[in-house]
């Protein structure tokens, strides 16, 4: 069994970004941030978080997300990207992510990843 007992429950990471055209819907009268694009935020941010901690030879996939985009962002603005680990089960992981703009709420929900080795 390999050893990724660095990785604790309770850790979080975040990140600033700001939303460019091509995070960006083209199909609504305002170009607003995709659900598409706001997960793969919330997915990298979870990914970036626990890289550092695994050894050599191994990264995480995503396997699982259950999200809720719950409101617009517009282009240009500023958003807070947000992964907590909630649940360390061997190689698997449960983060709860979050995207915020301001005090409001753009996207919540609950993003699973396991640890794969990519040695050959």
């Amino acid at each position: 069994m390999d050893n990724f007992g660095n990785i604790k429950v309770g850790i979080a990471s975040q990140r600033s970004v700001v939303v460019e055209e091509k995070h960006t819907v083209s199909h609504t009268k305002n170009a607003i941030l995709s659900t598409p694009k706001m997960i793969a935020f919330m997915e990298t941010v979870s990914a970036s978080l626990v890289q550092p901690l695994l050894p050599a030879g191994f990264v995480t996939v995503g396997f699982e997300v259950n999200i809720r985009h719950k409101a617009p962002s517009k282009l240009g603005s500023e958003i807070i990207v947000s992964s907590k680990v909630l649940e360390v089960d061997g190689r698997k992981l449960l983060f709860e992510v979050q995207v915020q703009q301001g005090e409001i709420t753009i996207g919540e929900g609950l993003h699973r990843r396991t640890i794969i080795s990519i040695q050959r």
